[in-house]
């Protein structure tokens, strides 16, 4: 290769590429699929970290995420793609600003139709099961609304939408309701077939306004078409 000339840009593998939802030249959403943490845990191992060179695309930065999504929670995520774009992003996601849908396939489900969730939470840990949140009045508040899109045996189909952004809020939130969302090996009963819990949709005040959608992955469909979902 020649003294100065340009390096060749990595490929973006194909299923990489799939992923991306919206790509513009300031920011991306990335349809992060269920089991991918966003960052390398200290054993190593696979995270959308190894998936950042190949998603800078000719920018001076590599694209970094602006929010949390847990390891097993598939759907979209927000990265900025420049210094400024991250740092707008971080201010509206610190600011409440975010409008965040889930969806979740929940154990029983709830008698009503729809309702708030209003209960803090704090992080708790010991050695025999690790750390965790619960539910605690000296927690940080925590609210969640939710309605039913969809019900079957044994089984509901919940939208969720934080009003907060605590870590596992949703997770708990449920299953201190009485309805775990199905496959949650920490609150729930740990079914088989992995957590069944998607970052649904987003949007946010950008300029222009991002606005992006993910669709269920396919460990959700079943009991998302038992439910009543059509895709």
């Amino acid at each position: 290769m020649r003294r100065g000339a340009p390096r060749p840009r990595p490929a973006l593998p194909p299923e990489i590429a799939a992923r991306i939802l919206l790509l513009r030249d300031d920011l991306m959403v990335l349809d992060k699929p269920a089991g991918l943490p966003v960052h390398r845990g200290p054993r190593g191992g696979a995270s959308l970290e190894d998936w950042l060179e190949p998603l800078r695309m000719g920018k001076r930065h590599l694209p970094q995420p602006a929010h949390r999504l847990d390891t097993d929670t598939a759907g979209c995520l927000v990265l900025g793609r420049t210094k400024p774009a991250l740092a707008a992003l971080g201010a509206i996601f610190a600011g409440g600003r975010a409008d965040k849908t889930y969806w979740a396939v929940v154990r029983g489900g709830p008698v009503e139709d729809s309702g708030v969730i209003d209960a803090p939470l704090r992080k708790t840990s010991s050695a025999a099961r690790g750390w965790r949140m619960e539910v605690h009045p000296e927690g940080q508040r925590a609210v969640t609304t939710w309605r039913v899109l969809g019900r079957a045996e044994g089984t509901a189909l919940l939208e969720l939408r934080p009003e907060t952004g605590r870590t596992h809020q949703l997770r708990v939130h449920c299953a201190a309701s009485g309805w775990p969302i199905l496959g949650d090996p920490l609150y729930g009963g740990g079914e088989a077939g992995g957590l069944h819990l998607l970052a649904r949709a987003i949007a946010m005040p950008t300029e222009p306004p991002l606005a992006a959608e993910a669709l269920p992955p396919p460990h959700m469909r079943a009991a998302l078409a038992a439910c009543g979902w059509r895709e």
